[in-house]
């Protein structure tokens, strides 16, 4: 596996990969939507309104994961320097932020009719703004900094630092008293959801994994070879004073 470490062998790679994962994602996504809104039952409490669920868990999911993925190669870029690395960070903070928010607006929109409320400022949801406002600061950063290398280890440092605010959303309603419902899948006694309805959480849940998998390859693909045609407009810049120089 190292050798994919490489971006030309990573390129190949994503070229095979990627149409797989997008069927793999249009699948899922099909068979979970299917189940969302025709075998899943509405809730006794909340009815029809629980359906907000099968999109507002798996980006809650999604947010947390992607930050992860981002500090294991903020991790490569810190400690091998590693382009690769700092294209999988890169490319991976617009899709975290994008989930993100799709996390604190269907929260919203699902609060309103259960809390009466659009939001409150408890413990689980001002820990995920604020990793929503992280992830726009790394995206600020990328762009401020124009020189690959150098935005690429400032990244990586806001990254490592940013990541203990992750354990504070896990845990938050276990450590606080809030408004949010503890976890009620990933539970050691067991889930604590019913099967109708768990089971088209779950699949959406893969759905979103999948569109993940897919849109981070091709992110990083477009990355790389974002980095290559600047190398070459350097180089021609560089070959062209050069020949006017010596002319």
């Amino acid at each position: 596996m190292l050798k994919y470490a490489n971006p030309t062998n990573f390129l190949a790679l994503a070229g095979r990969l990627i149409p797989w994962l997008a069927a793999a994602t249009a699948l899922s996504l099909g068979a979970g939507l299917f189940l969302t809104f025709f075998v899943a039952p509405d809730d006794y409490q909340q009815g029809s309104s629980v359906k907000i669920m099968y999109l507002h868990v798996p980006s809650a999911w999604l947010s947390m994961m992607c930050y992860v993925i981002m500090t294991s190669a903020a991790l490569g870029t810190i400690v091998w320097r590693h382009p690769l690395a700092d294209a999988a960070q890169k490319a991976a903070a617009p899709l975290g932020a994008i989930f993100t928010l799709l996390c604190l607006v269907t929260g919203s929109l699902w609060g309103k009719p259960m809390w009466g409320t659009w939001w409150v400022w408890d413990a689980r949801l001002t820990s995920v703004l604020v990793l929503f406002l992280i992830y726009l600061g790394l995206i600020g950063l990328w762009q401020t900094i124009e020189e690959p290398a150098q935005a690429a280890r400032a990244a990586a440092i806001l990254t490592l630092v940013g990541v203990v605010n992750i354990p504070i959303i896990k845990f938050s309603v276990d450590w606080w008293n809030t408004l949010h419902q503890p976890a009620s899948v990933f539970k050691i006694g067991g889930p604590a959801i019913s099967g109708s309805m768990l089971w088209p959480l779950l699949i959406m849940a893969v759905a979103f994994t999948f569109l993940f998998l897919t849109l981070h390859l091709m992110a990083i693909r477009n990355e790389i070879l974002r980095r290559r045609l600047r190398r070459l407009s350097i180089d021609a810049a560089h070959a062209e004073e050069k020949s006017e120089a010596t002319a």
